[in-house]
C-alpha cells in the first residue's frame, strides 16, 4: 500500500485549499443528527444522573480530539519521510482525517451499549426456527451478531438525508474490522477481523471503497486496516482507559490514592506530586493527571505507529498500538479494575438489563410487521408508532432483510430516554396524559 493513494480525496480534491474536502467530512459528521443523537447513549453509565459522567457524545468529542493530536503528529513526521506527499496533502489533513473518523467511531452503536448490541442479536438468535429461511447464511448471521461498527458505516453511506458524502480515506479510517459478519472457519487470528465491519447491504460500497484506495486484500472478503485506523483505534483505546478511570474516581467507585497510582505509572519522571498537593480540589487533580497522562499516550502511539511504518503498509502489522507500547502493562492493569469496580458496578448491570429488556420488546412489537409474516392486529398498531420515514423505508425495501435493516436503522438509532419512553406507551406503563 502507498500513502499517496490511501489518501487519494477523489477528482479535484487532491490541491490543496483552506478548507479541504477532509474538513468538510469534519463538519458533516459534528451537524448530522445520528451524531447529535450520542448526547443520550450510553457510554459506560447508562442514564446518569451527575453531569460530570461522560456520555456517548463527550467521549466521541474527546476520542477526535485525541484522534487529531495522534494524526498530526503522525503526518508531520511522514511528510519529512515521504516528500511528494506535501504537494497535496499537509499534516493538518492527517490530523482531520483520525479526527473525523474517530468522532464518528461510535455513531451506530444502539441504546444502552453493548447491552443494545447483544439485545438485537438474542432476539433473532432466539428465532431462528421461525424468521431464518427468509435469509442468506451472510444475511442471517448479521441479523444474529449485531454490530455497532458495521451500523456506523451503514449510516455514514446511506442514501437519503443521512448520506454525509465522507471522503473515502476517512470511510476506511474508520473501519477497524475489514470484513463481513460471516467468512469461512479458521480465517479470524487477526485482532482486525475478530468483528466486522460492514452488512451485506454495504457491501459493493465497501468493496469500491478498499478497491480504490489500494488497500491490501486478504482471501474470503477481508482486508488490512487502511493505517490510520490503527490511530482511530488508539484514540479509542487511550480515551476509554483514562477517562473511565477518571468516572470511575468521579462516582466513588476507585479511591483517590488508586486513580492516582495509575496515571503516575503512565506519566512517569514528569508526575510531580508536590505540585498536585497544591491543588486543593482533588477532582482537579485527577484532571490534571488525565491530560498528562493522554499526552503521554498520545507520544508513545505515535512512535510506535511511526516506528512500524512498513509493517502497517505491507499489512503485516495487526495489533492495537496500546497493547505495544511502553504503558501497555499500565493500561492492561486499568482495564482489569475498570471491569470489576466500574463496567461491573451494580447499578450498572441492572440498568443494562432493563436495557436489554427494552430493546428486545421494541423488537418483538416491530419485526413481525417488517418481515411481513404472522401479522396480528396488535402488531398493525404497534406498526403505526413509527416514524413515516421509518414506515416508507420498510414497506418500500426490495427484500425482507433490507426491511429489517431499515427497522433496525430506527431501533439501534434511538437513544436511550427515547427507547424507554416508546417501550413505556407500547406495553402500556405509559399514557397520554398521565405520565
Amino acid at each position: 500500500m502507498n500513502w499517496s493513494q490511501l489518501l487519494d480525496q477523489g477528482g479535484e480534491g487532491q490541491k490543496k485549499s483552506e478548507r479541504t474536502p477532509f474538513d468538510r467530512d469534519f463538519d458533516r459528521i459534528i451537524f448530522s443528527y445520528p451524531f447529535r443523537k450520542l448526547q443520550d447513549k450510553t457510554q459506560v453509565h447508562p442514564l446518569p444522573e451527575q453531569d460530570f459522567v461522560h456520555n456517548r457524545l463527550t467521549h466521541s468529542l474527546e476520542v477526535s480530539s485525541v484522534g487529531r493530536s495522534l494524526g498530526k503528529a503522525a503526518g508531520e513526521n511522514l511528510l519529512q519521510r515521504h516528500k511528494g506527499l506535501s504537494e497535496f496533502i499537509s499534516p493538518n489533513d492527517f490530523g482531520v482525517i483520525t479526527a473525523s473518523a474517530s468522532l464518528a467511531h461510535d455513531i451506530g452503536n444502539p441504546p444502552f451499549g453493548h447491552s443494545g448490541e447483544d439485545a438485537i442479536s438474542d432476539y433473532f438468535i432466539s428465532r431462528k426456527e421461525k424468521y431464518s429461511s427468509l435469509f442468506s447464511d451472510l444475511e442471517w448471521e448479521d441479523l444474529c451478531n449485531f454490530e455497532g461498527n458495521a451500523q456506523g458505516f451503514r449510516l455514514l453511506n446511506k442514501s437519503g438525508y443521512q448520506g454525509l458524502r465522507l471522503t473515502a480515506p476517512t470511510l476506511a479510517a474508520f473501519t477497524k474490522y475489514p470484513r463481513p459478519s460471516l467468512v469461512a472457519d479458521g480465517m479470524k487470528p487477526r485482532r482486525s477481523q475478530k468483528k466486522y465491519g460492514y452488512f451485506q447491504t454495504e457491501e459493493a460500497t465497501f468493496k469500491n471503497l478498499f478497491d480504490r484506495l489500494g488497500v491490501q486484500a486478504l482471501s474470503n472478503n477481508q482486508w488490512v486496516r487502511h493505517p490510520l485506523a490503527f490511530l482511530v483505534e488508539a484514540a479509542d483505546d487511550i480515551c476509554y482507559n483514562i477517562i473511565d478511570l477518571e468516572d470511575g474516581y468521579n462516582l466513588g467507585l476507585i479511591s483517590h490514592a488508586e486513580t492516582i497510582d495509575f496515571m503516575a505509572g503512565i506519566i512517569g519522571d514528569s508526575y510531580q506530586p508536590d505540585k498536585l498537593k497544591s491543588i486543593p480540589s482533588k477532582i482537579e487533580q485527577i484532571a490534571l493527571l488525565r491530560a498528562l497522562a493522554i499526552g503521554r499516550l498520545i507520544n508513545e502511539s505515535v512512535m510506535l505507529f511511526l516506528d512500524n511504518e512498513d509493517s502497517i503498509l505491507s499489512g503485516e502489522f495487526d495489533t492495537s498500538l496500546a497493547d505495544l507500547i511502553p504503558s501497555s502493562e499500565i493500561l492492561e492493569e486499568i482495564k482489569k479494575v475498570s471491569i470489576a469496580k466500574i463496567y461491573r458496578a451494580k447499578e450498572v448491570l441492572e440498568i443494562e438489563a432493563a436495557g436489554f429488556n427494552i430493546v428486545h420488546t421494541l423488537l418483538d412489537s416491530f419485526v413481525p410487521s417488517a418481515i411481513g409474516a404472522d401479522v396480528t392486529n396488535k402488531d398493525k398498531i404497534r406498526f403505526r408508532l413509527l416514524p413515516e420515514d421509518t414506515k416508507y423505508e420498510i414497506e418500500n425495501a426490495k427484500s425482507t432483510y433490507e426491511s429489517l435493516r431499515c427497522l433496525l436503522d430506527f431501533i439501534s438509532g434511538m437513544t436511550d430516554r427515547n427507547a424507554m419512553s416508546l417501550y413505556r406507551k407500547i406495553t402500556g406503563i405509559s399514557l397520554p396524559g398521565n405520565r
